[in-house]
C-alpha cells in the first residue's frame, strides 16, 4: 500500500471538517443565539412574576439555617360602621351592613355616634387603614338625630376652622349613606350631604358616591328605602372588597376638568409596602367638585358660540341693534344710581348698619353669634377644651384666666388695618372712624352672655364634658375683647367695661394702635394690649397695612399713651418668618417707648390661603425660633425676663422685673381683688386710682419658662401625652 495514500485517508476527516467550516460556524451561531433568547424570556417571566426575587435579607436569613417570609401589606385592616338614628331605622341598617362584611374576614365595629368623641379619636382614622361607613338619618327641618347632633356640629365647625386645616383627614377613607324623605324636599337628606361635605373639606378621601335612601316610595330609585340601602350596600361591599386586594378606582374619563391621574395611574396595582396615602394619592372625579353642578347644555352652547368668531354680515345689523340697546338701558341705570345717591346724600343722618346680609353670611358661616348690628360673639376653642378637664389658653396659664368661663366677643366688627395674618381673611368691614349705626351696650353685654350661654349648653352630654366645668362656664367670669375687629372705636366703650366690671367680669381688651386718643380716654381695663406686629414704618405698613395715612405717627402716639396707664398694659409681638423678625434693635427701642408690663411673643397662625394675604407655611416660626427670639430680645432690654411659656400656642412671655418677688414670678391676677379696686375707682369718681401690682397673684412653678410641662397644666386629662422632659431654659 503506498504510504502517502494511508497518510490521505488519516487526514482526510480534517479536511472534511475544514471544507465545511461555515456550516460548523452557523450551528455554534444559532445554538448560542438560541440560548441568549432563552434567558431573555426567563428574565422576562421573572420580572412579571407577582412573586418578587427574594430580597437580601431573606437570603442573608436563609444563610443561618431559616426563612422570613417578608409581611403581607394591608389595604383594609376593617370596617367601622357610625350610626345616628333618631327612630332605629339606621341602626338596623348598621346592623345589616355588618352582618354583610362578615363574610369578608374583616374586623366590623359598631359606633352610635352618640358615645363617639371625635375631637379625641376621629384622627386616628388617617393612619388605622380602616373603611368608615357612616349612616346618618336627617331629622325634623334638617337637623341631625340626637344620637349625632354633636358629632355634626363638630365636624362642621372643624370644616370651617383654618386651623385644622384641608389636610387634617389626609389618609382617613369614607363611605356615607343618608336616610331621609323627599317628601320634605328642602331638607331631603341634609345631614347626609353635610357628613359628606365636612368629611371631604378635611382632607378624608371618599371611596365612593354618597348613597340616598328615599322613604317616599313614589321617588325612591329602587322602589324604598330599604332597596335603597340594599343597592348601597352591594356597591360599597364590591368597592371594599377590591380595596382590600389594594386595586384602585378606575376614572370613567369624564372628569369635568378633563384631567385625571387616574387614567395614568388608577388601573396600577399597589406596590407592597406603600402607606395608605400613597396608594391614594388624588382624588376621583365625584371628589374634585362634590356638590357644584353644571349645566353641559348651556357650556356646550357657550363653547360652541365662541369657538366661531366669524360674523355673518346679514346677522350685523341685529348685533348693532343689541349694542344701542345695551348703551341705552346703561346710561338709563346710571341716572337711576345717580339718583339713588343724591337720594342718600340728602338723608346722612340716617347711618347703615355695619352688617350687611352678605356679611351676616360669612360670619355665621364662621360661627360667630352676631349681636344687634355691629356686634358679635363666638366660642373660643379653648373654652371647649376646658370644658373637657382639658388645658386652658396661653393666657390661663400666663395671667391664670378660667378658659372655660371666658368669653370672646366684640363691640365693634370693624377695624382700622388690613393685617396680612388676619383670621377672618378681611370678611369684617373697615373703617377709620365710626359711620354706622348704634346699638347701646346694655343690649349688648345682654344679648352677648346669652348668646355664650347657649353656646355652652350645646356641650351638655356631650362626651367627655366634666359636670363641674359645665356649670361653671354657665357663668361668665372672664371677657376677652379681642375677637375681632376694633373694639375701641366702638362709641359707648367706657359704659360697656364699666357694665362688664358690675357684673363681675374682668376685661381683657385689644387694640391696633391706630387710636392714640381713644386710648388715653380709656377707663381702667383688667389688661389693656397693644398690638406691636412690627418695629418701623416700612415693615408695619406692609404687615398691618393701616387705613390712615398718618398710621406711624399714631401707633408711636398710642403706645406713649399706653405709657401713661397704670394698670395692666402688655405688647403683642406677632412674628412672621421673613417680613419682621430682623428688626431687634427697633424692638427694644419701641419697648423704652411705651414701657409696658408684659410683652407676648408669639409665632404667626397660617390662616389658609387667601387672595388678601401672601403668606404661606414657610413664614410661621418654629417655636425654638420664637425662644430664640424671645431671649436676643431680653438681652437688649435689661428691666425685663422671660417669666412664662405656652410651647401649644407657640407662644412665650415677657415680664418687668417688678413682677418678679424675691425669685418667684407674680404674674398671675387676683381677680376678686381687681374688682374690689374698680368698685372703689367708680365709687370715688375716678380719683381713687389703682396700679398694676395692687392686684397681681403668684403664678404656679408648671406655667413658668423653662418647666418641664412648658405651660401645660398638670389638671389637664391629657397632661401625661403631653408632658416633656426636656429642659430648655437659660436664655
Amino acid at each position: 500500500m503506498d504510504p502517502a495514500s494511508d497518510t490521505w485517508d488519516f487526514s482526510s476527516p480534517l479536511i472534511s471538517l475544514w471544507i465545511n467550516r461555515f456550516y460548523i460556524y452557523l450551528g455554534f451561531a444559532f445554538g448560542f443565539s438560541l440560548w441568549i433568547c432563552f434567558q431573555i424570556v426567563i428574565r422576562k417571566q421573572n420580572k412579571n412574576s407577582p412573586e418578587k426575587t427574594t430580597p437580601k435579607a431573606s437570603q442573608n436569613l436563609m444563610t443561618n439555617g431559616y426563612i422570613s417570609r417578608p409581611k403581607k401589606e394591608v389595604f383594609v385592616s376593617g370596617v367601622k360602621i357610625f350610626y345616628g338614628s333618631q327612630t332605629g331605622t339606621a341602626k338596623g341598617f348598621a346592623t345589616i351592613l355588618a352582618e354583610a362584611l362578615s363574610s369578608l374576614n374583616l374586623p366590623v365595629a359598631m359606633i352610635n355616634l352618640k358615645d363617639y368623641d371625635p375631637d379625641d379619636r376621629l384622627i386616628e382614622e388617617v393612619t388605622s387603614k380602616n373603611v368608615c361607613a357612616f349612616l346618618v338619618a336627617t331629622y325634623t327641618d334638617g337637623q341631625p338625630p340626637e344620637s349625632a347632633a354633636w358629632f355634626c356640629k363638630w365636624l362642621e365647625e372643624a370644616a370651617n376652622d383654618f386651623r385644622f386645616g384641608k389636610t387634617y383627614l389626609k389618609g382617613m377613607r369614607y363611605a356615607v349613606f343618608g336616610l331621609g324623605n323627599s317628601v320634605y324636599l328642602s331638607h331631603f337628606n341634609t345631614v347626609g350631604k353635610n357628613v359628606d361635605k365636612w368629611l371631604w373639606m378635611l382632607g378624608a378621601h371618599r371611596v365612593m358616591t354618597r348613597g340616598e335612601g328615599d322613604g317616599n316610595v313614589v321617588k325612591s330609585k329602587h322602589g324604598s328605602v330599604e332597596a335603597d340601602f340594599t343597592a348601597w350596600k352591594t356597591k360599597f361591599i364590591s368597592r371594599l372588597q377590591a380595596l382590600h386586594k389594594g386595586e384602585r378606582k378606575h376614572c370613567g374619563g369624564n372628569c369635568k376638568k378633563g384631567k385625571c391621574e387616574s387614567n395614568q395611574r388608577g388601573s396600577e396595582v399597589a406596590e407592597p409596602g406603600s402607606h395608605v396615602q400613597e396608594e391614594l394619592p388624588h382624588r376621583d372625579a365625584e371628589d374634585e367638585e362634590p356638590f357644584g353642578s353644571t349645566n353641559e347644555e348651556e357650556s356646550d352652547t357657550e363653547d360652541h358660540q365662541s369657538s366661531n368668531p366669524v360674523i355673518d354680515v346679514e346677522d350685523l345689523g341685529k348685533i348693532m341693534d343689541h349694542v344701542k340697546k345695551e348703551k341705552r338701558e346703561k346710561e338709563q341705570l346710571e341716572g337711576e344710581t345717580s339718583a339713588i345717591r343724591s337720594t342718600v346724600k340728602s338723608e346722612a343722618s340716617e347711618r347703615r348698619a355695619m352688617i350687611t346680609p352678605a356679611l351676616r353670611e360669612a360670619l355665621t358661616k364662621q360661627g360667630y353669634q352676631l349681636i344687634g348690628s355691629h356686634s358679635g360673639v363666638k366660642l373660643c376653642r379653648w373654652t371647649k377644651s376646658m370644658l373637657r378637664g382639658r388645658g386652658g389658653c396661653y393666657k390661663h396659664t400666663f395671667y391664670g384666666i378660667e378658659s372655660h368661663r371666658c368669653m370672646e366677643t366684640t363691640p365693634s366688627l370693624a377695624c382700622a388695618n388690613k393685617c396680612v395674618f388676619c383670621w377672618r381673611h378681611h370678611t369684617n368691614p373697615v373703617g377709620t372712624e365710626w359711620r354706622w349705626k348704634m346699638d347701646q351696650p346694655e343690649m349688648i353685654l345682654k344679648e352677648a352672655i346669652e348668646n355664650h350661654q347657649n353656646m355652652i349648653k350645646q356641650f351638655k352630654g356631650v362626651p367627655g364634658v366634666k359636670e363641674e366645668r359645665f356649670e361653671e362656664g354657665m357663668t361668665v367670669k372672664h371677657c376677652a375683647l379681642s375677637l375681632v375687629g376694633e373694639p375701641i372705636m366702638y362709641p359707648e366703650i367706657n359704659k360697656f367695661l364699666k357694665l362688664l366690671h358690675e357684673c363681675k367680669i374682668s376685661s381683657f381688651l385689644v387694640t391696633n394702635a391706630q387710636f392714640p386718643a381713644e386710648i388715653r380716654d380709656l377707663k381702667p381695663v383688667t389688661q389693656l394690649y397693644v398690638s406691636v406686629d412690627a418695629s418701623t414704618k416700612d415693615s408695619l405698613k406692609k404687615i398691618d397695612r393701616p387705613l390712615f395715612r398718618d398710621f406711624w405717627q399714631r401707633f408711636l402716639d398710642s403706645l406713649k399713651a399706653l405709657a401713661a396707664k397704670q394698670q395692666r398694659t402688655v405688647y403683642r409681638l406677632t412674628l412672621v418668618k421673613a417680613w419682621n423678625v430682623d428688626e431687634l434693635q427697633a424692638y427694644a427701642e419701641l419697648v423704652s417707648l411705651g414701657n409696658p408690663d408684659f410683652i407676648e411673643v408669639k409665632g404667626v397662625t397660617y390662616c389658609g390661603e387667601s387672595s388678601a394675604s401672601s403668606l404661606t407655611m414657610a413664614n410661621v416660626p418654629w417655636h425654638e425660633e420664637v425662644v430664640r427670639f424671645v431671649c436676643e430680645l431680653v438681652d437688649l432690654i435689661p428691666d425685663y425676663e422671660v417669666a412664662c411659656e405656652h410651647e401649644h400656642s407657640n407662644c412665650l412671655l415677657i415680664a418687668h422685673k417688678k413682677f418678679k418677688i424675691g425669685r418667684e414670678w407674680w404674674t398671675w391676677i387676683d381677680y376678686s381683688r381687681f374688682q374690689e379696686l374698680i368698685q372703689e375707682y367708680e365709687d370715688s369718681g375716678g380719683s381713687k386710682t389703682f396700679s398694676a401690682k395692687d392686684y397681681m397673684a403668684k403664678t404656679p412653678h408648671w406655667a413658668l419658662f423653662g418647666a418641664n410641662e412648658r405651660g401645660f397644666d398638670p389638671k389637664d386629662t391629657r397632661y401625661q401625652r403631653k408632658n416633656k422632659s426636656k429642659d430648655i431654659s437659660g436664655c
